[in-house]
């Protein structure tokens, strides 16, 4: 039984080690992650996940497919991925002193063609964050490719007051989550 994790995302394979899960493969989905109009969050994280996993599959029909998805979104709007310290700056300053919501979407896909998915949902507050905390944090260059522009699993620690819900979710790879699933499918975890 080949096991495929559809991504390029490194924090994910940390992850899935965590649970003593390796891929046999790792193939990033080439996909288009534009939101689409008016698409709310929840379905575009879900879509985003399903779809990478539906495109890896295309070049491996015969495995187990996992793909995964995370959003960080500020009421309705979803942040982007930072690809520029302007961007990060802008999601920095949209979460300062407020709550946002991250969704990671799960999807797994068997090689009959049956598929499993989960959405978590991590309510994440972040302090006020001054001038020179943003600043700073832009300098570190942790933002780079992260969505909402940050990274819980570094520096941004210091920026959360409270976390409800799933922080490997908001690293990258909701791990209860993910080991269900994989369960389900027959796939050993631990």
């Amino acid at each position: 039984m080949t096991f495929v994790l559809a991504s390029q995302s490194p924090r994910r394979l940390v992850l899935l080690a965590q649970i003593g899960v390796v891929p046999d493969k790792i193939i990033p989905a080439n996909i288009d992650e534009t939101p689409g109009k008016a698409e709310l969050p929840l379905v575009y994280a879900a879509r985003m996940a399903r779809d990478k996993a539906h495109a890896v599959r295309a070049y491996e029909p015969a495995a187990h497919i996992l793909a995964a998805d995370t959003v960080v979104t500020c009421g309705a709007r979803i942040l982007p991925q930072a690809g520029d310290s302007s961007t990060a700056r802008q999601c920095l300053e949209r979460l300062s002193g407020r709550r946002h919501r991250v969704l990671s979407a799960v999807h797994l896909i068997a090689p009959d063609g049956k598929a499993r998915a989960r959405l978590c949902s991590t309510t994440v507050s972040f302090k006020r964050l001054s001038l020179t905390e943003i600043e700073d944090y832009l300098a570190s260059g942790e933002w780079q490719g992260k969505a909402g522009g940050y990274a819980v699993q570094g520096k941004a620690a210091a920026f959360i007051k409270a976390l409800a819900g799933s922080y490997s979710g908001v690293v990258g790879l909701p791990l209860y989550e993910t080991a269900a699933l994989l369960r389900a499918a027959g796939i050993v975890c631990g």
